[in-house]
């Protein structure tokens, strides 16, 4: 909630994520929640904005208590924000460093380039001892990281779940790290994918894994023994860093960091830049990242999604999103994922629910409080009112590739954006070899991918598109555009406040 200074002052242009959501208190929404309002979320604050203000202000009877009436000044702010049409706006830098409770994590991940030698011995030592555990025992390297493709098949991607699912499945693959015999306080590192990939993780037992048992003939695998015998194949780290750039993931992650809302940070709204660096992320590190049902055997899968919980931890700082109401206030649409009743909210095959993740107390080395250096957040507008003076963006355009039947494609997808029959951008989209057999991807036949350009790149050129399919290059690569349904191509100027 708005602090008394705050609250006594009159925020001529107030917007919701800067100022109106410090309106309410936990309580406050706990409490009119249970009588079917909700003053958790934008969209609920919007719908019951008349009745909050008739009730409110130092005469109302909301809330009850004396010392927590509001001001006649905060009535004013919120009713300023009801005649603006209720914006949206960003978080303030300074109101979010004077609200956040600093976090405690129980437990510190670094990164892995900073490990001393004994901390890379111990976190040696800690691989190597899951991975001799027979494959059947549950705490197992094997059946672990089982859980993500082949034969547990029980992931999430591309839904709300992603990024909750993934903090979870990190959280017990380090738990069972912590039962290796003497390495009971062993963290996970994250790789920075925005630096090379560090040596550390080209040495054993990081460099490779055998399957030591056929996951598909314990499953209903679409093609039970083909990956078994199976031994991980990655690219070189000169490779792999040449695929980050192609695909734009650094350009993806830093587009997500500006993100107010969650859905458009994880995989909603117009653009989806969270989930999207994630899928360039897994094929451009080699052919086992790329394929669903094995990604989670190569080593390097744990350091990666390490890296990207880091990523979203800090956004959650970013918007003061790391308590469950903070969070839900940055949630539009259906919030039953994240708080409804079981099973709606839960993360199988984990006991933990989605809820639970959001305030998982793990922290990472250099990110673990609220950065000194203010976010520099957007909004991408399809039009704004009269009164408000913009400037069109000549540094780059938006452009979408829509409504792609991705169960009709065979694997793990590149789309190539190109220009006078060049290519001049591509994004990846990863899913298993058999997206018609998982119930998550049927619930999603069409699927769009989504480009930031420089307009002087596309302005002026025929644009068209390619798709490959790496997984089938014995074969060419190279997927029929009329296989992937009827695809469009979509573009956008981008906006900014003058």
């Amino acid at each position: 909630m708005l602090t008394p200074e705050q609250g006594d002052q009159v925020v001529v242009e107030p917007t919701y994520m800067g100022d109106i959501r410090y309106c309410f208190r936990d309580r406050d929404i706990d409490h009119m929640g249970q009588k079917g309002f909700d003053l958790g979320s934008y969209e609920g604050v919007k719908r019951n904005a008349l009745a909050v203000y008739a009730h409110t202000g130092p005469e109302g009877d909301m809330p009850p208590e004396k010392e927590a009436k509001w001001s006649s000044n905060r009535k004013q702010t919120f009713l300023n924000w009801i005649l603006r049409s209720y914006p949206v706006g960003t978080p303030k830098e300074q109101a979010r460093l004077q609200l956040v409770a600093p976090r405690t994590p129980s437990r510190l991940r670094k990164n892995v380039r900073n490990l001393t030698a004994g901390e890379a011995a111990l976190l040696k030592r800690a691989f190597q001892g899951l991975m001799d555990r027979d494959p059947l025992d549950s705490n197992s390297y094997y059946a672990i990281a089982g859980l993500h493709g082949l034969p547990g098949s029980w992931c999430s991607h591309h839904i709300n779940q992603y990024n909750p699912w993934h903090r979870i499945f990190l959280r017990t693959f380090e738990d069972a790290l912590r039962s290796v015999p003497g390495c009971e306080g062993v963290t996970l590192p994250y790789w920075d994918i925005e630096t090379p990939l560090p040596p550390l993780l080209s040495e054993d037992p990081f460099a490779t894994y055998t399957l030591p048992i056929d996951p598909g003939l314990q499953s209903q695998a679409p093609q039970p023994g083909k990956y078994y015998p199976y031994t991980i194949e990655r690219n070189d780290p000169a490779t792999i860093e040449a695929n980050v750039k192609a695909f734009g993931m650094l350009d993806d992650i830093e587009t997500s960091r500006s993100q107010t809302m969650w859905g458009a940070y994880n995989q909603g709204g117009y653009q989806k830049f969270s989930i999207q660096a994630h899928d360039s992320g897994h094929l451009s590190i080699g052919p086992t990242m790329a394929a669903q049902e094995v990604a989670a055997f190569d080593p390097v899968f744990w350091f990666f999604h390490c890296n990207l919980d880091r990523l979203w931890l800090e956004w959650q700082q970013s918007v003061d999103a790391t308590t469950l109401q903070g969070f839900k206030s940055t949630v539009t649409g259906d919030m039953t994922w994240l708080d409804g009743p079981a099973p709606l909210d839960s993360l199988p095959p984990f006991m933990s629910t989605n809820a639970q993740s959001i305030e998982l107390d793990v922290g990472y080395e250099g990110d673990a409080s609220v950065s000194d250096t203010p976010v520099a957040f957007e909004n991408t507008f399809g039009s704004l009112s009269a009164d408000r003076k913009f400037k069109i963006r000549k540094d780059a355009v938006s452009i979408r590739v829509k409504n792609i039947a991705r169960l009709n494609i065979p694997g793990s997808f590149i789309v190539n954006l190109l220009a006078d029959g060049k290519v001049v951008a591509r994004r990846a989209f990863f899913q298993p070899d058999a997206p018609k057999k998982c119930a998550t991807c049927a619930k999603q036949e069409l699927v769009n991918l989504d480009f930031r350009i420089e307009q002087k790149k596309v302005v002026g050129r025929e644009i068209s598109i390619s798709i490959e399919v790496p997984s089938q290059a014995e074969i060419g690569a190279a997927f029929p555009l009329g296989g992937a349904g009827s695809p469009t191509i979509n573009a956008r100027l981008l906006l900014q406040d003058q």
